[in-house]
Order: structure tokens, then sequence, then C-alpha cells
């Protein structure tokens, strides 16, 4: 029992730094730099096996620093052509990614409830 509830354990926190990344990077969906300027990265999490332990955080890659250029010459950060860098990211993709990540935090959760709930029947079988 105790091994399901690890294992879970290592699940939460994986999805939960999933979850912070993906967030993170809706939020700055619509971050706008001058061209001189990197583009803000995405993050992404990467997910490493562990053999009878779960998951773990094996990394964090970034998207490309070189974005993408958008003609919007009213903005104060725009070059003389008018031209910004923004992001290459859209939020279909992220919201999808957040959609995951939550699905999969709460599949964890829930086993680490189960888990703890089978364990306190156990005890109360003790007392009996």
């Amino acid at each position: 029992m105790f091994g399901a509830i690890s294992t879970a354990h290592s699940g939460l926190q994986v999805h939960r730094t999933w979850l912070d990344a993906t967030s993170d990077n809706i939020a700055n969906l619509n971050t706008v730099r001058s061209t001189d300027e990197p583009a803000f990265q995405a993050r992404y999490v990467m997910a490493q096996a562990v053999e009878g332990a779960g998951a773990r955080v094996a990394g964090v890659e970034y998207g490309s620093a070189e974005g993408r250029l958008a003609h919007q010459p009213d903005h104060p950060l725009a070059d003389a052509d008018g031209m910004v860098r923004l992001p290459d990211m859209d939020m279909g993709s992220q919201m999808t990614s957040l959609m995951l990540a939550q699905r999969g935090y709460q599949a964890n959760l829930s086993v680490v409830e189960t888990a703890r709930d089978a364990y306190r029947a156990a005890l109360q079988l003790g007392r009996s």
C-alpha cells in the first residue's frame, strides 16, 4: 500500500511541475519584446520513469528564443519597421497541455486518497 502512495506521490510532483510550467507559459503567451531581445521561452517539463518508484522530473526544455515577429507599429517596443517579438506558442496547445497535466494530477491524487482510506480501514479492523 505504501508503494502505491509513493508512486502516486511522485506522479503528483511531476504533474504539479508540469502545471506550473504550463500556467507560466499561458501567462506569458502575449509577452511582447523588442526585436533585439529574445522572445519569452516556453517551458516544457520532461518526465522520466523511475523503476519501482513512479516518475520524476528529468529536466525542463525551453522553446525557441527566436519566437515570432508580429507587425504592431503602435506598440512602444516596435522597431523602425513596426515589428515586435512574441513567443512561439499558441493558446490551444497550452490549454491542452494544462488539461492533461490537471487530469494526471487528479488521477494521482485519487490514488493517494484511495490508499489512505484503505489504510484507515485496515487500522479500524485492528481496533475491533
